[in-house]
């Protein structure tokens, strides 16, 4: 089974504390020993916001600021990494083809940003198409995909399952809409309704929830299950 899973910056590592990041780790070596060939992208989070502020305010232009997101994004892979045992690679990929050789002779490949203009929610929806991954895991501050912004919408619905092209639809006015926060960003929807990506969106605070997700399709997040697919994936039945 071939996983891409999606750590928010602000999941792994809201305030710099070794113990949280450990227990990420663990979780992901865990899915290793598994079976799991596995791919982890790494986001910026509230740090990553602070310097792209403080750089605004100094006059960096937009293609700057990503650069910035993009090696605090780097940082926190780097941190990840030291986390992790002998099966990781212990270069942060800078690039699909990088991570996808690491996935592909055996080792965990962990990866931020890449390019600006792309933020690290399409990251892992590419990378998990070029690795063509079983599954896409968003591991989020969010308990899934809503039908309007929770944090400003108490009557905010959430979907327990959904298609691709449902998941755009919903995440596009979320886009349009300044101050509105989606799960995941227009442009990984998009990569996800183009690959047919099964993928699961959820509150990764708690790392013991991705695992059972990978491992067993256990979760109360969202499952975005492509147009055509008829049961569970067979790695789910076989466990």
């Amino acid at each position: 089974m071939r996983v891409v899973i999606s750590i928010g910056g602000s999941v792994l590592a809201p305030e710099l504390d070794p113990c949280r990041v450990e227990g990420h780790a663990a979780v992901v070596e865990s899915l290793a020993r598994e079976g799991c060939e596995l791919g982890v992208v790494v986001g910026g989070g509230g740090v990553a916001r602070e310097y792209i502020g403080a750089a605004r305010e100094l006059g960096a232009n937009e293609v700057q600021l990503d650069q910035i997101g993009i090696d605090v994004t780097r940082i926190n892979a780097r941190l990840l990494i030291a986390a992790l045992g002998p099966g990781v690679d212990p270069k942060v990929a800078e690039n699909y083809e990088a991570a996808g050789d690491s996935i592909r002779r055996g080792d965990i490949s962990v990866m931020g940003g890449v390019m600006p203009g792309q933020t690290t929610d399409a990251v892992a929806a590419a990378l998990a198409e070029y690795v063509s991954a079983d599954l896409l895991v968003y591991a989020t501050s969010a308990n899934g995909v809503y039908d309007s912004d929770p944090k400003t919408n108490p009557d905010a619905v959430k979907f327990d399952e959904m298609t691709p092209s449902e998941l755009v639809d919903i995440v596009a006015p979320m886009s349009r809409d300044a101050g509105s926060s989606a799960p995941v960003d227009l442009l990984a929807t998009k990569l996800i309704e183009r690959a047919g990506m099964r993928t699961i969106v959820l509150d990764g605070n708690d790392p013991d929830r991705v695992e059972a997700a990978v491992l067993h399709g256990d979760h109360d997040g969202t499952d975005v299950i492509p147009e055509g697919s008829s049961g569970e994936p067979s790695y789910w039945a076989q466990r």
